[in-house]
């Protein structure tokens, strides 16, 4: 069974839908136990990188977080919920993120013939072998919506890239723990199958 926080965030319900679509039994949940004991855990989410730390917060569900990455239960963030795994983000000074992994979440540069927010398809690189690219070809393009960018501090962790008026690290591994800026959920056949290889990630356990 895959978990699905839910802590008040915009977009959770699509990522719902496309774990469905794969044949996965899915909750919504911010129950502690339905969370520890979950095959996977998934973090979605848009909106405000402060608003959403003070959501997770309010329902208790940081150390919740925490203890699913202590216990090495596979964990993806998506989009926002990749953000708020780092440590901080310029859209919201003072606030600070899970801490799960080290970067920051940069505003995106002002450059001409750039429009920011960043919404569109985009392709991907790939500087490490990562497996929720298994099966996925090397240009394959996804879908973005994003102000905000990550910057890892360990670039050995950043399995895909791409290039939007700056270089964005656009997903991470490490350990039990996985990342995306863009929605895999909203990007055609490439999405369901890196959320297919997160699925297969869980049973490998």
């Amino acid at each position: 069974m895959l978990a699905i926080i839910d802590y008040d965030a915009g977009n959770i319900k699509s990522v719902e839908k496309a774990l469905i679509m794969l044949g996965e039994e899915v909750v919504l949940t911010r129950d502690r136990d339905v969370l520890l004991n979950a095959d996977g855990v998934i973090l979605p989410g848009v909106g405000a990188f402060g608003d959403a730390m003070n959501k997770l917060h309010a329902y208790g569900l940081v150390e919740v977080i925490r203890s699913v990455a202590e216990k090495n239960i596979p964990f993806l963030g998506i989009c926002l919920g990749l953000q708020l795994m780092f440590e901080s983000s310029e859209e919201s000074p003072g606030v600070t993120g899970l801490n799960l992994l080290k970067g920051k979440i940069l505003k995106i540069p002002p450059k001409q013939g750039l429009k920011i927010p960043h919404i569109g398809w985009n392709n991907l690189s790939f500087p490490n072998k990562g497996r929720l690219f298994e099966g996925v070809q090397e240009n394959s393009y996804v879908y973005f919506v994003h102000s905000y960018y990550l910057k890892a501090d360990d670039e050995d962790i950043v399995k895909a890239t791409t290039e939007y008026g700056v270089r964005i690290h656009a997903s991470v591994e490490k350990g039990n723990l996985f990342a995306c800026q863009f929605h895999p959920e909203k990007s055609s056949e490439v999405g369901l199958k890196i959320l297919r290889n997160f699925v297969e990630i869980t049973r490998e356990k």
